[in-house]
């Protein structure tokens, strides 16, 4: 494995992109959905990954006593 490739932060960078294109494209959708519970879940689902990609965030930044060492 390269050097880039053992650095957490390319990782969890990479994980944070993926998981804002996921939340942006549910949070589209909800205009394009007339269902009241599909926009409910849809929005749910996007407020979820908001929090993962803080968490990822967290990580990154060691603000949290768990990814302390």
């Amino acid at each position: 494995a390269s050097a880039t490739d053992r650095d957490p932060r390319h990782h969890t960078q990479k994980m944070q992109k993926a998981l804002k294109e996921i939340q942006d494209h549910l949070r589209e959708d909800i205009k394009k959905v007339d269902e009241p519970q599909l926009k409910a879940m849809f929005e749910t689902s996007a407020e979820v990954l908001g929090g993962l990609r803080k968490a990822f965030q967290d990580y990154e930044q060691k603000n949290e006593a768990a990814w302390q060492r």
